[in-house]
């Protein structure tokens, strides 16, 4: 029975990750308030793991929907189309250092130092406003970049830059990655998809290397509910991904992100109040 229920919290939290993994809300935010409300009954080293190792699930969704658009040997290119998949990918790789030369010298110092409620509540508040005053800003604007593919190397640069960004608790990788890219006249659509691949080898390498870490370096040992644990909320957050990719994308070829901002905003109020209500009674 106890196994039962770490199993639906595991699917629960895996859900909560699936969706706030792609949309620019912040799962950070998101997996604190859920860890606040609902703790896996796991040790400590697992639940790190599990933080990380959950967004493979979300990963392998996004290998899976952009399978084609991303294999430069598709049968379906010619060559030019497979010389412009090799460019993206070199663009992608050129985006991703920022964060990852950054990351790796500060990731101990920001996760002790910001990895807290009132970073995230602020960071929440602060980029839902910049979502809706720079989505009202590019109204009726003509975008330079209408494709993924037409991003050029000082762009795919100067968003990676805006990634690093997201290294503070709160901001979401995404959402960094996006607004940097509309401020650069990058279209809505190919700003989403450029994100989302700029997640690939980011994540990739994040569990990589907390996998290496915890069962390397820290020698940890997982119980046979832990491994259930772990797996469930990693196949779960990959099925939630496979409809929130497909929804966000859909839904940015019409709207803009300004209700991301809004709720990004309504959120970070709420955690403030709360947090607040629950220091006073304590």
């Amino acid at each position: 029975m106890e196994t039962f229920i770490e199993i639906l919290k595991a699917v629960f939290i895996g859900i909560v990750q699936g969706i706030t993994e792609w949309l620019p809300v912040s799962s950070t935010g998101h997996m604190i308030i859920a860890n606040e409300f609902v703790k896996l009954n796991i040790s400590a080293g697992c639940w790190d793991l599990f933080e990380v190792v959950t967004q493979l699930g979300s990963i392998i969704a996004v290998v899976i929907l952009f399978f084609d658009k991303l294999n430069p040997w598709s049968k379906n290119k010619d060559q030019d189309m497979r010389k412009k998949t090799w460019s993206l990918w070199l663009k992608v790789i050129v985006a991703v250092l920022p964060a990852a030369v950054i990351g790796l010298i500060l990731e101990d110092w920001l996760d002790a130092h910001f990895y807290n409620f009132i970073v995230v509540a602020i960071a929440l508040i602060a980029y839902g406003a910049l979502f809706i005053v720079i989505e009202r800003i590019n109204k009726n604007k003509k975008y330079k970049v209408e494709d993924v593919y037409d991003i050029d190397y000082p762009t795919a640069l100067k968003i990676g830059c805006f990634q690093v960004l997201s290294l503070i608790p709160g901001t979401s990788r995404s959402g960094s990655t996006i607004l940097g890219a509309s401020t650069l006249g990058v279209s809505r659509t190919a700003a989403a998809e450029f994100s989302f691949f700029l997640a690939i080898p980011v994540m990739l390498g994040a569990s990589a290397l907390k996998v290496f870490k915890a069962f390397v370096i820290d020698n940890l040992t997982l119980s046979l509910t832990e491994w259930i644990v772990l797996l469930t909320g990693t196949a779960v957050a990959f099925l939630v991904s496979m409809i929130v990719i497909k929804f966000l994308m859909n839904f940015v070829r019409r709207h803009s992100f300004e209700p991301f901002g809004w709720y990004r905003i309504g959120l970070g109020i709420i955690l403030v109040i709360y947090f607040i209500i629950k220091i006073n009674i304590q």
